[in-house]
């Protein structure tokens, strides 16, 4: 299950039987998935020209999974006691697949704060709870994407020739002033422009306390989400592309 996906980086991790689940009840759906994420790629200068926001290489993935039957998905759990509702709350997920009343739940967290991967697990755990799906889906950043973010986009500011902060505004980005202090205050270290802007951009966008897999694996060996069963995916930086 997902072999290709690993062979090529992809960081796979079952928790809580549910690889024994997706095999049996959800085999139509991994094969989906599968699909989705081996023609997944991003350009890098959709890295840098998202702001760290959802690239458009994630937007298309969106919209891939959901071309094959990932909707999203709005949960509303009512409880009531003699006939009287006494709590309602409602779960908003980004895409669900159901297969003979079955139903998996699946996040894309490409890149948020990361307290983001608490809101999820509590949602599965609770959706769980209830009976209201089966397995929990968590899409990340892998750990070799989060560690060469810098280097990556290092060589793509040597490449696109950055010199100056003035060379920023051929990639439509505006930098703050406290953006160009600390460009400013990199260079005066002895770095180059490129190294200074790479380093402080990857910092301020993709930095330890966003969204990507170590946050999420603390937060799964803690026993957040439990005992909902979890297939956590992290995407490499061999999709990253030039």
């Amino acid at each position: 299950m997902f072999e290709e996906l690993q062979a090529g980086g992809f960081q796979v991790e079952f928790h809580s039987h549910a690889r024994a689940i997706l095999t049996a009840d959800f085999p139509e759906a991994l094969s989906e998935l599968e699909h989705a994420l081996r023609q997944l790629s991003i350009p890098m200068e959709e890295i840098v020209g998202s702001g760290g926001g959802e690239t458009r290489g994630t937007q298309r993935l969106r919209r891939a999974v959901a071309a094959t039957g990932w909707r999203k998905g709005r949960f509303e759990i009512k409880k009531t006691i003699n006939g009287r509702e006494h709590e309602s709350q409602s779960h908003e997920i980004d895409h669900v697949r159901e297969i003979n009343g079955n139903i998996i739940a699946l996040e894309i967290e490409w890149n948020n704060e990361d307290p983001f991967f608490d809101r999820d697990l509590e949602n599965f755990k609770r959706l769980h709870a209830e009976g209201a799906i089966s397995v929990g889906v968590i899409i990340t950043r892998g750990i070799s994407m989060q560690e060469q973010l810098r280097a990556l986009v290092h060589q793509f500011a040597v490449g696109k020739g950055l010199v100056s902060v003035d060379d920023l505004s051929a990639l439509a980005l505006r930098p703050t002033e406290r953006q160009r202090r600390d460009y400013a205050r990199r260079v005066a270290r002895g770095t180059s422009f490129a190294e200074a802007w790479s380093s402080s951009f990857v910092q301020d966008k993709y930095g330890a306390a966003t969204t990507h897999w170590r946050k999420l694996e603390d937060r799964v060996r803690r026993g957040e989400g439990n005992p909902c069963p979890l297939l956590l995916i992290g995407l490499p930086s061999s999709i990253l592309v030039s």
